[in-house]
């Protein structure tokens, strides 16, 4: 696997291009936004660990700049910055995670498995994510199962991708609650278990194999 880390500062950068390295990774580490951004940009990379505060472009800026060139490549924003307003900023611009300083270098190697494992179920330049006879399709934001069309709302849309994207992982109320609801959730509604049963008897009341599953106590999982 092959990462880059875009970092302006100079001890935290070795710190984590060395981890990276005992981990068996491949690491590319570049100090500013304008270098980073040419690497994005002439590499193929699985994975690019971003900083916000950096110089020329900054980690919004750039994110949002390779996302528009490479919209499948997984981007984690490591920062200081770690307000609710701050993650909203990064996840507008397109980060795939967020996770802020300091961190235990454990859960970091943790979330570059997690958000690998998801990119691997993109699908070539057709960027489709498939699950058994479930496909979704991310530029014509469509879905089908087993060749049949199922009409998705917006919001359906996005809860279904989000799973998607975990596979395989349960995923709380309050994870989904972030990402699909965009971080203004009233936790004192049941808004999501409402949405989640919709798609459930939208994605599997005529099939057999049931593909949405709840975990009690813990949250949701779509796997096959």
């Amino acid at each position: 696997m092959k990462i880059l880390v875009v970092e302006d500062e100079p001890k935290v950068a070795t710190f984590i291009k060395q981890g990276l390295e005992e981990n068996n990774l491949e690491v590319d580490l570049v100090y500013d936004g304008s270098m980073g951004l040419k690497f994005a940009t002439n590499n193929d990379y699985d994975l690019i660990l971003l900083d916000v505060v950096i110089p020329y472009i900054n980690g919004v800026e750039l994110c949002k700049q390779i996302k528009s060139n490479k919209p499948t490549t997984p981007i984690l924003m490591l920062t200081a910055l770690g307000t609710m307003e701050d993650k909203i900023t990064g996840f507008d611009a397109g980060a795939d995670d967020y996770l802020v300083k300091p961190f235990e270098f454990k859960e970091l190697i943790a979330r570059i498995k997690a958000l690998t494992r998801r990119s691997n179920y993109v699908t070539g330049a057709s960027n489709k994510l498939r699950l058994a006879d479930l496909e979704l399709d991310l530029d014509k934001k469509c879905a089908n199962r087993g060749g049949k069309d199922i009409d998705l709302t917006a919001k359906e849309y996005l809860l279904l991708e989000y799973l998607m994207r975990n596979r395989g992982r349960v995923v709380s109320r309050v994870d989904i609650a972030e990402k699909v609801w965009e971080i203004t959730f009233d936790t004192g509604t049941n808004v999501i278990d409402v949405y989640v049963n919709i798609l459930r008897r939208k994605i599997d009341k005529d099939s057999d194999k049931k593909l949405i599953q709840t975990r009690v106590g813990h949250g949701y999982m779509i796997s096959d």
